[in-house]
């Protein structure tokens, strides 16, 4: 059961959606502001992964996507 997150593009709330298939047609709206105009974000996660094969370390870059919010992006090494 996938859960996506979404960002409501009018008031800016983030919220969570469970989708019990991924086949399921939906209908979302914000739950703070009722409005359709949303854009789907990447979750957020709570662990770094380690060195990969070639022994680099995974490069985090943080910087501001819009007012008041930031995007992070990891360069995660691998198998050259």
């Amino acid at each position: 059961m996938p859960i996506f997150e979404f960002r409501c593009l009018k008031c800016g709330k983030i919220f969570e959606k469970l989708f019990i298939t991924r086949q399921e047609e939906f209908v979302v709206n914000c739950p703070q502001c009722d409005s359709d105009s949303l854009e789907r974000v990447i979750s957020k996660t709570n662990y770094v992964m380690g060195p990969g094969k070639g022994g680099g370390k995974t490069k985090m870059t943080t910087k501001s996507c819009s007012s008041g919010n930031s995007c992070t992006s990891f360069e995660i090494p691998g198998p050259e």
